[in-house]
């Protein structure tokens, strides 16, 4: 197993570059944020993440966690590295200072939560689902619901999850059962819920759940789903801990990867009823949830950003070391990292990472802009466009992470199937975020649906504006390089136009035909956007080489990554693009009987 090393010069270039750092720098409330603090916060991080939480990966994978009576412990380390993490402040970074967080931007944190997310997803997955309960509360919760529970849970002294989904219900948020019966001054909850990521542990002093129920008079379907608070443990009014609540872990799935993290099924009510604690209004509880879910779903996608630059590391490391064969043109054996097809598999992955790093600063930047900014026009235009690419980001950067964990295990040849060198891992944990915050269909129609045919593709054609604009800047350049990915800008950007377009032209009276081609064209979003901020990148290497202190071959490296892009990844494009538009017909109208 490969130790883990937080690539901090990409992170701190993508931030700068594509992030927009100078400008989240300048917005109201980020008067701190400097380069002197970044550099600190990830030195910090990289250690934690280096030599605290990466060496529990492999282990924890093997060891997993374990359920009995109710009672789960996590695999070996996993307790004391919890605390640590807690004690140094890392679980209160992305919070607010309202709460006893720290207050910065989401393009700092989103960083910082990548570096945990390579070292150890199952680790890192407790602090993600304890944010999002952490935000939902913050948002829709009373005053005194704020001031009981938020406190404990910024510090991690007491962890959260989200119930959503049960046994029946999958996606189908419409069918949850799960019911609420008022009682006094809370409510008592029964009902079943799957797959809750760390929904009992040993790590924390209290859970505090986030459950999806319907009161008896709720209406049918989605809009009778109201939101409610039901702890592990009640909280006493002075912040103490009382009694257990009536819940329970029934078990906790035996699952593909991710095996240190507890995935729970969660019974609410054997005896008399857990007690719960209405969140807002009755029968607005799936519009709260939704209100988290552009944070929820950039930090899956950033899952994807982080484990494929996992098994990018994995995978270099050994290419860089084995030697097998002679390379063409050697007189000796070599490491197989110079065999041709080796050197492509590996540019494949960097350059890959690259672009989806790119994509997740990008959106997370956008996201600090549409929350601070005073100019209200600067922040609708920024929250149209996160609310646009966050399903690319989401779908995108996950499929991507699985096909690139996969070409891991591929250069490792015979021993990248051996569990033991630990490229197998990468790739059994990468497959669960595709299906993490809604699968990649569901991030799909979101995108074709809600957010091109919704406003008439409005926001869709700012972007491609953009990608317009800078396509005829390279196009100009100096350098034949960069003037050359400028070139190979123009007919993607093109085609962009041409998928929204017949979106437009065919979503109202075939909505089946744009639903059979959603993720074809969420891809050709991916790999289109993610080439133009390669090319950005790029383009501001190629102006920073002649510069005293430049580092130049890191900078080169930035331009060969997006040329080794354009050639190899960028033509799948057009591909999905003509899957989406000449096949969505031949889908929508297929009979599944006949297979």
């Amino acid at each position: 197993m490969t130790a883990y090393q937080a690539p901090i010069r990409d992170m701190i270039f993508a931030m700068k570059e594509i992030g927009g750092l100078a400008r989240i720098a300048a917005l109201p409330g980020n008067e701190e944020v400097s380069d002197d603090l970044i550099e600190a916060i990830f030195e910090e991080a990289r250690k934690f993440a280096s030599d605290v939480l990466a060496p529990l990966n492999h282990p924890g994978d093997k060891q997993g966690c374990v359920c009995k009576d109710g009672v789960v412990t996590t695999p070996d380390g996993v307790k004391e590295a919890y605390a640590a993490f807690c004690e140094n402040g890392w679980n209160a970074m992305p919070a607010s200072l309202e709460h006893g967080g720290q207050g910065l931007p989401a393009l700092v944190s989103t960083p910082v939560l990548e570096m945990w997310t390579a070292a150890n997803l199952a680790f890192s997955l407790c602090q993600m689902l304890t944010l999002g309960a952490t935000a939902a509360i913050d948002h829709h919760g009373s005053d005194a619901q704020k001031a009981l529970y938020l406190p404990n849970m910024v510090a991690g002294t007491w962890t959260g999850t989200m119930n959503l989904t049960e046994p029946q219900a999958g996606s189908d948020l419409a069918a949850v059962r799960t019911r609420a019966v008022p009682d006094g001054d809370g409510y008592r909850i029964t009902g079943t819920k799957i797959f809750i990521t760390w929904g009992e542990n040993d790590v924390a002093e209290n859970i505090i759940h986030l459950v999806l129920a319907r009161l008896p008079d709720a209406p049918p379907g989605v809009k009778g789903i109201s939101l409610f608070i039901v702890p592990k443990f009640l909280v006493n009014e002075d912040g103490s801990l009382g009694a257990r609540n009536d819940l329970v872990c029934a078990s906790i799935e035996h699952k593909l990867g991710i095996h240190g993290s507890p995935t729970a099924v969660m019974s609410f009510g054997e005896k008399e009823g857990a007690i719960g604690y209405l969140v807002g209004e009755a029968n607005r509880g799936l519009e709260y949830m939704f209100t988290m879910m552009n944070h929820a779903r950039l930090n899956v996608g950033l899952e994807g950003v982080a484990i494929a630059e996992r098994a990018f590391q994995q995978a270099r490391d050994y290419a860089l070391q084995r030697i097998q064969g002679r390379p063409i043109g050697a007189q000796t054996g070599a490491p197989i990292a110079y065999h041709p097809d080796v050197k492509r598999m590996l540019l494949d992955m960097k350059s890959r990472v690259d672009a989806m790093r790119a994509l997740a600063y990008f959106a997370a930047g956008q996201m600090d802009i549409a929350q601070a900014s005073p100019d209200k026009t600067e922040a609708a235009a920024a929250q149209a466009l996160v609310d646009l690419m966050i399903p690319v980001v989401k779908g995108w950067c996950t499929e991507s992470a699985v096909e690139i964990a996969s070409i891991g295990v591929q250069v490792h040849g015979g021993m990248g199937f051996i569990e033991e060198t630990g490229a197998a891992q990468h790739f059994r944990d990468a497959r669960i975020t595709p299906i993490y915050e809604g699968t990649t269909a569901i991030q799909a129609l979101d995108l074709v649906g809600r957010k091109i045919a919704r406003d008439g593709g409005a926001a869709a054609g700012r972007l491609i504006q953009d990608i317009e604009a800078t396509a005829a800047e390279l196009s100009g350049a100096a350098q034949p390089e960069i003037a050359a990915l400028g070139q190979a800008l123009k007919a993607p950007a093109a085609r962009l136009k041409d998928s929204v377009e017949w979106v437009l032209a065919t979503h109202g009276a075939a909505p089946a035909q744009t639903a059979s081609a959603a993720v074809p064209l969420l891809h050709q979003f991916g790999v289109a956007i993610g080439f133009w901020l390669l090319a950005r990148q790029a383009a501001r290497a190629a102006q920073l080489l002649g510069e005293n202190g430049a580092d130049a071959t890191f900078l080169r490296g930035k331009i060969a990554l997006a040329r080794h892009f354009a050639g190899h990844v960028l033509p799948h494009a057009e591909g999905y693009f003509l899957a989406a538009t000449q096949g969505a017909a031949s889908v929508a109208a297929f009979d599944v009987a006949a297979i």
